[in-house]
């Protein structure tokens, strides 16, 4: 099979009413995102095949991949049913039988009974821990076969990151290649998606449920090749058996927002309306509209998916129509093309400081607390490097060097080191950093908000988040730094805190992790104190 991939693009339509679709309404979509103020990036609307309109907001754009988050599960659902139709695995496979070297000391019945289609059907009746660790030392295959079981395997849905890391290493363990290179082939060639990324554990196998990075399109490619039953391009992709099995509702479920109580296929939600999506935590959507031949993607960096959910079914499928056109939006290029999530940064002011600053070194007192905690802070927010396999460490030896075009902000994270310019005149610049083994693009600036306050804004495009560094300098050469991310620590925990009330139902454990995640805003983003020092 051919492992050449070259880009196919989708086809476009002259105009939305073209092929059905409303320009008025996804014009009326987009003025409530940003009457709401919420941050969504990008986003595709396709009729019978083609892009009826699309929109990526600056500083986010279409070529860049983009953290996918738990669309990875219909990512590796998609490779279960390529090792399925291969006869590499059956949904009766045992894991156990995969991984008999896991065997526990004591015979576990439970183990013995769990399957394939248990993990991709979140039926595994297995609960790592909610926030269970991951890194370069922790083995995930023996965190997961060591769990507690909530439950008998199959008797009851419960959704568990893990389960779509097991499948993973399944596929790994059958195929003999990573998930990555077994689906270049039967995929990412045919679906011409160029250049995914997908984070691993310590020892090379991907994530399954969280960690795929891919661009915005290459999420509606794979939608469209779903709604086409496996076909595309007019070939066939997918195994098509496959394609109806796990988008149809394979079980019953509760989940956290309304939405997600329409049944669970394999590694995709059934809609409220008649259909089903790939869905990732801060709104990564693909949605497919059965009963009008449409799909709606997106991206975005927004922990309120409720919120989005709905405003999506407010839309969509209204902005479909078939028989007579409507007419089209002179303007909706114009308008989707022109759109922005993140204002250009003011021109600053420049410091007196700026002299006394340049040229030496910034030293950090180190939180041993946030190092035993595993949330070193660093120049990426936790969120993006919660649950990669070579965490960051602590942010140290800072070089602030000023220049007449901006600031060279050079720091270590343990081993790494990185350097990235940071404009003052109200632009922005384009680099790349590497932290915990992953490479990041980057936009960076600065702005000098008093003249002894600095921040130093670093995004990450492909990430749903970005971090602020406050540096506010004293006299005698005394400096604070802190961060500031976004989106805030404090909406994502509340996010966190909502699913540890949905998991858990045991009251004692639940007030202990109220309190817990309450507190943790002053561990993860504290002040840090420090001092200039010379080299």
């Amino acid at each position: 099979m051919s492992t050449t991939v070259e880009s196919i693009a989708l086809p476009r339509a002259k105009t939305p009413e073209e092929i059905g679709v409303s320009s008025a309404e996804v014009l009326a979509f987009l003025r409530d995102v940003e009457e709401q103020g919420l941050e969504l990036h990008s986003f595709m609307v396709l009729r019978c095949g083609k892009v009826a309109a699309e929109c990526f907001r600056a500083p986010f754009t279409a070529d860049y991949n983009h953290q996918m988050w738990s669309v990875s599960k219909s990512v590796t659902a998609t490779a279960i049913g390529f090792a399925i139709d291969e006869g590499l695995l059956s949904l009766d496979t045992q894991v156990a039988d995969v991984f008999p070297e896991y065997a526990p000391k004591r015979p576990d019945e439970k183990l013995s009974r769990l399957t394939v289609r248990h993990l991709v059907s979140m039926t595994s009746g297995k609960s790592p821990p909610y926030l269970s660790p991951k890194g370069k030392n922790v083995d995930w295959i023996r965190s997961f076969i060591n769990a507690p079981w909530y439950n008998d395997p199959g008797a009851e849905f419960r959704y568990i990151n893990e389960n779509f890391f097991i499948l993973c290493a399944i596929l790994v363990r059958v195929t003999g290649q990573s998930v990555l290179a077994y689906l270049t082939p039967r995929l990412f060639v045919p679906l011409g998606i160029m250049n995914p990324f997908w984070e691993t554990d310590n020892r090379g196998v991907e994530a399954g449920g969280w960690g795929f990075y891919a661009k915005t399109e290459d999420l509606a490619k794979l939608m469209l090749c779903y709604q086409q039953e496996g076909k595309f391009a007019g070939a066939q992709v997918i195994p098509a058996d496959w394609a109806r099995a796990a988008t149809q509702r394979q079980t019953p479920c509760v989940g956290l927002h309304s939405s997600c109580n329409f049944g669970y296929g394999y590694g995709f939600w059934r809609n409220p309306l008649p259909g089903y999506r790939a869905n990732g935590m801060f709104c990564q959507f693909g949605i497919n509209f059965d009963d009008h031949n449409a799909i709606f993607v997106c991206n975005a960096g927004i922990t309120d998916e409720e919120t989005v959910h709905q405003l999506i079914w407010r839309h969509f499928p209204a902005a479909f129509f078939d028989g007579e056109s409507l007419a089209p939006a002179e303007n909706l290029a114009e308008i989707l093309g022109a759109a922005r999530y993140e204002a250009l940064p003011n021109v600053s002011s420049r410091s007196p400081l700026e002299p006394q600053i340049t040229g030496r070194r910034i030293r950090l007192q180190r939180k041993q607390l946030l190092r035993l905690l595993k949330f070193p802070v660093g120049v990426l927010p936790v969120i993006v490097t919660a649950k990669t396999a070579v965490l960051p460490q602590q942010i140290n030896d800072i070089a602030l060097t000023f220049k007449p075009g901006g600031l060279q902000f050079a720091w270590h994270e343990g081993l790494e080191k990185n350097e990235l310019l940071c404009p003052l005149d109200g632009t922005t610049h384009a680099g790349a950093i590497t932290l915990g083994g992953i490479d990041y693009r980057t936009l960076s600036h600065a702005v000098w908000q008093d003249e002894c306050t600095l921040d130093v804004h670093v995004r990450a495009v492909e990430t749903i988040a970005a971090q602020r560094l406050r540096f506010v300098f004293g006299s005698g050469g005394k400096v604070t730094m802190q961060s500031l991310s976004s989106p805030p620590i404090q909406e994502i925990l509340g996010f966190l805190t909502e699913g540890a009330v949905f998991l858990f139902k045991f009251k004692p454990l639940l007030a202990l992790i109220r309190r817990a995640l309450s507190l943790l805003p002053k561990f993860i983003e504290p002040v840090h104190h420090g001092k200039i020092i010379s080299y």
